[in-house]
């Protein structure tokens, strides 16, 4: 005679069980295939594995949350497996233009309804804003010419708008689809930050000026929430979490601390007291980022003494209460310096279970934050010039204008890092010029599309999209 457990204990252990787990015990019997597929279990893995997942059920449309997470790992599969000839590549190089900032007006990866479009939204030296449809490989809106160069662009997928800000100080929200912008505001001096994000409350938009005040602003509206005076300095950058508690903000080798903010204080001011922070013991920071999955954790790159050596210091954040006021408490749980032989990196990134993923000359190195060297990869002929990371890829781009693709493990499995894909396709080669130009590349990516933007000498830029066979 078959025991039926009650539904509420089974439900909770199966709350332990990975995907692959999951799918097996529902097949056991028709009440474990009720509970293993109920939304509740594979929503909480959607949040597990992907900090960006910011849908609701009602986005979700017809389907569930098992049917978007099992696409959705089905699409990075194909991602992690993909070979240079699986992308189709388009490739856009302008007469007297330069391509600078660029950024995913479509998020990451697949949009719930099932679409596969990618489009980007690119900053170019004409001063206007204009998106591509990266399957196409065509611009699909541009703003009017702005008055100055835009310097910072940041987009909020989920409600499909973008914003810039240019070096007169002045923001601007656009929809991506009229001509006008929906709100802008002119900041009272030059700005050195910005960050934007989609929180519980609506979107926000965070901007650092060069005289130390963060202010915070409701979008698309542009209304100030707060203004707090973070530094005497430049605020050079500016980090929110993942689950959107915290803000780091930072002066780049400033022998200042740096401090962490917590986000509720930023939104919700209270009259004549200063929002609650912390300074963080690490001075001469100059990179910061937080640990996916591990929302309360972040780790600093600085560079100590007079010999410049680069080390890395990882602190937790948590609040507490004493004597009625809440406070902030920095506990270091990781701190390293590295060898004397490895250059100074510029760039550097995080992954799931405590990894630190940084470039150096032409190599990437994968560190534990306690300093222990797993992965030295060699994917480069010549110095790694720019790094991209996020909770699922690592991207590098060289001065020879290629770029590789990584993707992390599963729940931080060995080998950790996966060296995936080698692209260097460009029919116009821009590095064929002369010695001591400047260099910029960048690469950004989704589950089914790579962007690549390399511009040299300020005069020459090209704009490659990679799109995957569908």
């Amino acid at each position: 005679m078959e025991v039926q457990l009650p539904d509420l204990p089974v439900a909770l252990i199966f709350s332990f069980l990975d995907a692959f787990s999951l799918l097996q015990v529902s097949q056991v019997n028709k009440c474990w295939n009720r509970i293993a597929d109920s939304d509740h279990l594979w929503r909480t893995l959607c949040l597990k594995r992907w900090g960006f997942c910011n849908f609701t059920s009602k986005s979700l449309g017809t389907q569930s949350w098992k049917q978007f997470f099992l696409r959705q790992t089905k699409e990075e599969r194909r991602m992690a497996l993909a070979q240079p000839d699986d992308f189709t590549c388009k490739e856009v190089t302008p007469d007297l233009e330069i391509f600078e900032e660029v950024a995913y007006l479509s998020g990451h990866g697949l949009t719930m309804d099932g679409q596969k479009k990618s489009i980007v939204c690119v900053v170019s030296s004409k001063h206007t804003l204009d998106t591509w449809d990266v399957q196409e490989g065509v611009v699909m809106w541009s703003s009017p010419a702005q008055q100055s160069r835009i310097g910072y662009l940041a987009t909020i997928p989920q409600m499909h708008l973008a914003i810039t800000l240019d070096i007169e100080g002045t923001i601007k929200v656009w929809n991506c689809q009229d001509r006008d912008a929906l709100a802008a505001f002119a900041m009272p001096r030059a700005c050195s930050s910005m960050e934007a994000y989609f929180s519980k409350g609506g979107p926000i938009l965070m901007v650092g000026d060069s005289e130390g005040d963060i202010y915070t602003f409701a979008v698309p509206g542009l209304k100030i929430i707060s203004k707090v005076k973070a530094f005497h300095h430049s605020v050079d950058l500016l980090h929110c979490s993942p689950d959107k508690k915290w803000v780091f903000a930072c002066g780049i080798q400033q022998y200042v601390l740096p401090k962490a903010f917590l986000t509720e204080s930023l939104l919700k001011p209270s009259e004549g007291s200063f929002p609650v922070s912390l300074g963080l013991p690490c001075v001469s920071c100059y990179r910061a980022c937080w640990i996916p999955r591990k929302e309360s954790r972040i780790t600093l790159m600085f560079r100590k003494g007079t010999t410049k050596t680069t080390g890395f210091t990882t602190f937790d954040l948590a609040t507490e209460s004493t004597e009625g006021q809440t406070v902030i408490q920095a506990h270091q749980i990781g701190s390293f310096l590295l060898p004397v032989h490895v250059q100074s990196p510029l760039w550097m990134g995080a992954g799931a279970e405590n990894l630190i993923v940084f470039a150096s000359g032409p190599s990437l190195f994968l560190f534990t934050i306690n300093g222990l060297l797993l992965l030295q990869f060699q994917d480069h002929q010549k110095t790694i010039d720019n790094l991209w990371v996020d909770s699922l890829h690592v991207l590098t781009t060289s001065l020879d204008d290629s770029l590789h693709m990584y993707m992390w493990e599963e729940e931080g499995r060995y080998p950790y890092l996966k060296s995936c894909c080698h692209l260097g396709h460009m029919q116009h080669d821009l590095h064929h010029t002369r010695p001591g130009c400047l260099h910029i590349s960048k690469a950004i990516c989704d589950n089914v599309s790579i962007v690549h933007v390399v511009s040299t000498c300020g005069k020459f830029s090209n704009l490659v999209m990679y799109s995957l066979h569908m």
